[in-house]
């Protein structure tokens, strides 16, 4: 039998909700769509026929309801992999653990997780105003230190080249997406591998008053090339989804509007419609399947 929680380890809220995501499980739909910005949740659930739950507690913005007949909750994170931690550990804790005896249940539920977020292109020939799925996660922060996961070799080789060529003293992860979701959802978008950087300046290569370390890691970065696996694009979280997702046992996929090209420096004219072209594609791939 399962060990029950401590309180200390999983904290609940008075009224039984989980703690940061302020939910209780009857609040979450099995189909999940995330975005970093509070404000973008009502630009999914505008489409939605009907809202039938919303709460809001710090960063994390939820709206559950209807599209088309499918249930759906679409929910906010905010920027980085520490809060994709919070978010997925809670998710997940909604579905398979008892919250009331607080111990886990003995059938495993799997949800599916969509990130619907913005995104730079590394590559010249990937501009600014496409949309792209992540079949690959690399996480440029150090959040899988503090856990055990198993890398295919293919995952370790690509973590072993970045350190050796951005001369790091640690080894960034990488980790597959579910290829169920890029089924369902890549139809139609560039499919790509997507780099997760623990910051927006220096982890990019942006340079206001302080000098980045490495000022040219986007270009080390697509210059990349292991038997034709290529780095594509970049943001702050994919990787945290995607090996979360795998410890967790969820279904996870990344969805990218690619709003800039750091080669050409170019970004795009209408970043809100690239979005809402990809939260639309997105909510039709879901409701015709």
């Amino acid at each position: 039998m399962s060990k029950r929680i401590p309180e200390s380890e999983l904290i609940i809220n008075p009224d039984g909700s989980i703690y940061h995501l302020n939910l209780k499980p009857e609040h979450l739909a099995s189909t999940v769509i995330a975005v970093g910005d509070p404000e973008r949740v009502s630009k999914v659930s505008r489409y939605f026929d009907e809202i039938e739950y919303s709460v809001s507690k710090r960063e994390f913005v939820t709206h559950t309801g209807y599209y088309k007949g499918k249930r759906l909750t679409v929910m906010s994170t905010g920027m980085g992999t520490d809060n994709i931690e919070i978010f997925m550990t809670e998710l997940d804790a909604l579905v398979n653990i008892d919250l009331r005896t607080r111990i886990p249940k003995e059938n495993h539920t799997t949800l599916n997780i969509i990130r619907v977020g913005t995104s730079g292109s590394m590559r010249k020939e990937i501009p600014a105003g496409s949309m792209l799925a992540s079949e690959y996660g690399i996480g440029l922060d150090t959040l899988m230190a503090f856990y055990n996961t198993e890398y295919s070799q293919l995952e370790q080789k690509v973590g072993r080249k970045i350190q050796e060529d951005l001369e790091l003293s640690f080894t960034p992860y990488c980790v597959k997406g579910s290829k169920k979701l890029l089924d369902l959802l890549g139809e139609g978008l560039l499919i790509g591998n997507t780099v997760t950087c623990p910051g927006f300046f220096g982890p990019q290569g942006r340079e206001v008053r302080i000098k980045p370390a490495i000022p040219d890691i986007i270009e080390k970065l697509g210059n990349i090339d292991l038997d034709s696996f290529k780095l594509t694009n970049f943001e702050m979280e994919t990787s945290g989804y995607y090996a979360m997702g795998r410890l967790l046992g969820h279904e996870v996929l990344s969805l990218n509007a690619i709003i800039a090209n750091r080669i050409t420096q170019e970004f795009t004219k209408d970043a809100y419609g690239i979005v809402d072209k990809l939260i639309q594609h997105t909510l039709k791939k879901l409701a015709d399947n």
